[in-house]
């Protein structure tokens, strides 16, 4: 089922990329799914929920990036969560200044969906939120 998982999350990064909303939940996510991106977490300490969260993540998203793309490294199947090692790259809106930040993103599965996503700034970090060292 792991490896399954990994598939599902290098698919979750398509939609994501594409801003697809009904992929991701019609695929890959739960109803019920938590979003905790880096930013969100870090200073509000809150995350989105459902599909109604995502879209509204998105929204905001747009407004702030005129492009922002999850870009793939490494991901490594712990069995109940992936953790996606990478980078996000983008260009801001209006100022044009571009982004290049490694990330380390959990997924959560539950029932062969994700059902949480944690979104790390620091990889280490990430990786530590499993259990594991850099």
């Amino acid at each position: 089922m792991s490896q399954e998982n990994v598939e599902i999350a290098k698919r979750s990064v398509e939609i994501y990329n594409r801003r697809d909303v009904d992929a991701f939940f019609g695929e890959v996510a739960t109803p019920d799914l938590e979003w905790w991106p880096a930013l969100v977490r870090a200073v509000e300490g809150g995350c989105y929920r459902g599909r109604a969260g995502v879209e509204q993540f998105l929204a905001e998203t747009a407004e702030t990036w005129e492009e922002l793309q999850n870009v793939p490294e490494e991901f490594r199947d712990l069995g109940d969560c992936v953790v996606l090692l990478g980078r996000m790259v983008g260009r801001g809106r209006g100022s044009g200044v571009r982004v290049d930040m490694p990330i380390a993103n959990v997924l959560d599965f539950r029932g062969g969906r994700i059902w949480r996503s944690r979104v790390f700034y620091e990889r280490g970090e990430g990786l530590k939120a499993v259990g594991l060292e850099e």
